[in-house]
């Protein structure tokens, strides 16, 4: 195992333990920002997987298009909830 895989791993990992604690709290208090910053750091993480796959599980086939576009929603999600998403 490299440390760049470990790191690729961690990432993953912290990505995905954010969702949890993010989603968790939105489902005790129910302000809108934390569900749209979970459904973010959710995307963060699959991300984070697919970087994982690419360059250490799969490095001969060429992943980078998918993990932009998956990055590419969770910021959306994320600026979605910032822009257009009122508390009423």
């Amino acid at each position: 195992m490299t440390v760049s895989s470990l790191i690729y791993g961690l990432c993953a990992v912290t990505s995905a333990v954010c969702a949890g604690l993010l989603l968790a709290a939105y489902r005790i208090e129910r302000y809108r920002l934390l569900l749209w910053s979970g459904l973010c750091f959710l995307g963060l993480a699959a991300n984070n997987m697919i970087l994982l796959l690419d360059k250490v599980v799969l490095p001969d086939i060429d992943l980078s298009a998918l993990r932009l576009f998956v990055a590419l929603i969770a910021m959306s999600i994320l600026l979605y909830g910032l822009i257009w998403d009122t508390e009423s």
